[in-house]
């Protein structure tokens, strides 16, 4: 951080405060954040951004209200230029999230997001990465559920690998042991968007690039063949002690992405034989995990051709959750996260991470998440990897977030198999 943003009028702003995602963020840092942290909330409408105010904790009255709309790139440079780290919820990132970041960079301020939109990311890489690396800025996307539960489990693996002197890692498999969160209008609207532009010129071979975020500008792809975000796998193969049958991750498509940047911004840290992939288990009961397995798969087939295919599309809206509407409190309460990610060693060692969280992952524990690493970037300078650029949380923050997130409440840890 240059002495020029260090003495910025806020620490922090966060932008898009009066939607659902962004109230989430707003009480965590009301609630979390020490109190000489200097903090600010951010949107086009100052009497919505009061009332969000005045509903926290008394500690955020202080807060300064900012006003600043998307559409405004002018304020949006005045914004960044006030701040030391911005932090946005605002979504779709391909709809709105564009000046945001040039704004960011161009005032060297930090920035963090929950996009898992690969278009979105790859964009921001072409664009901005050798301006931010010259800036001294680290823009971070994907900073929530989208991806931190699948980066820093694979990022202390190679942690843990390396000290043991077990050498790097191979094939990686993340298993989601227990998944439960619904979707916010903002989460749908980020489906929409995608879908409208997968057919764009470009866009759908970029989403089926299994390397599509990996390399910086000017740099070549690698050459390591990437397991397939589509194939079903039978358990035993990603541990012995696994049975059933896996079928892929939802969201593998983006955070396998994200997991494989984080490998090529560490220096190929993992090793030159790590392969990685995302499943979910349905049951351990062997024939009947095999045909859960093909129907969820089918389900993912039938949901994506719902979004493109015009009228089902328009049914689905009348249904589904519009923009700044998610679920009840007493649903979100039943949410939790559950994750195993296993791993093989180039000495033959087998070693597991563990990542769980209690509460909705996609409100509750992504705003802890988010949070704690605008904390890092506010406090924690003189800890954090000397990296800047389009990054990921694993390159930006290493052990620095994850003490936090242990700190804050998440389990997250590592041992070794056999």
């Amino acid at each position: 951080m240059t002495s020029d943003t260090a003495a910025r009028e806020f620490d922090l702003v966060v932008f898009g405060a009066t939607g659902f995602t962004g109230g989430f963020i707003a009480r965590y840092l009301a609630d979390h954040a020490p109190a000489q942290v200097s903090i600010a909330l951010a949107g086009r409408d100052l009497i919505k951004l009061a009332k969000v105010r005045d509903a926290l904790p008394p500690r955020a009255s202080r807060w300064t209200l900012v006003q600043a709309d998307v559409e405004s790139p002018a304020s949006l440079d005045a914004m960044a230029a006030r701040t030391r780290v911005v932090v946005t919820s605002v979504g779709p990132w391909l709809r709105y999230g564009e000046n945001l970041v040039a704004a960011a960079v161009n005032a060297g301020c930090h920035y963090l997001d929950l996009t898992a939109e690969p278009p979105f990311v790859r964009w921001s890489i072409d664009k901005f990465h050798d301006q931010a690396v010259a800036n001294g800025c680290r823009i971070v996307h994907s900073a929530g559920f989208d991806s931190i539960p699948s980066d820093l489990p694979v990022y202390l693996l190679h942690r843990t690998v390396a000290a043991a002197g077990e050498g790097t890692l191979t094939d990686t498999t993340m298993v989601v042991r227990k998944f439960v969160m619904w979707a916010s209008g903002g989460s749908v609207d980020t489906g929409r968007v995608l879908a409208e532009h997968a057919f764009r010129k470009g866009v759908l071979r970029l989403l089926l690039d299994r390397d599509s975020l990996t390399a910086n500008p000017g740099e070549t792809p690698p050459s390591t063949a990437q397991p397939s975000d589509l194939r079903i796998v039978r358990a035993a193969t990603v541990d012995p002690a696994l049975r059933g049958t896996l079928v892929p991750f939802a969201a593998a498509f983006y955070n396998t992405r994200v997991v494989r940047r984080s490998n090529a911004l560490l220096g190929d840290a993992y090793g030159p034989g790590f392969r990685y992939s995302e499943t979910l288990g349905v049951t351990q009961l062997p024939i009947i995990s095999t045909v859960a397995a093909g129907a969820v798969l089918a389900g993912y087939a039938v949901a994506a051709t719902a979004l493109v295919v015009p009228p089902i599309r328009r049914i689905l809206d009348r249904l589904l959750p519009t923009a700044g509407h998610g679920p009840s409190e007493t649903i979100r309460d039943k949410g939790v996260l559950d994750i195993e990610t296993y791993t093989r060693t180039t000495t033959g060692a087998r070693y597991v991470a563990h990542y769980h969280a209690d509460g909705d992952p996609g409100y509750e524990v992504s705003a802890l998440m988010i949070g704690q690493a605008a904390l890092a970037l506010v406090q924690d300078g003189d800890r954090l990897p000397e990296i800047s650029g389009v990054l990921t949380t694993a390159a930006a923050f290493g052990d620095v977030l994850i003490d936090r997130l242990r700190a804050a409440g998440l389990t997250l840890d590592c041992r070794r198999l056999a």
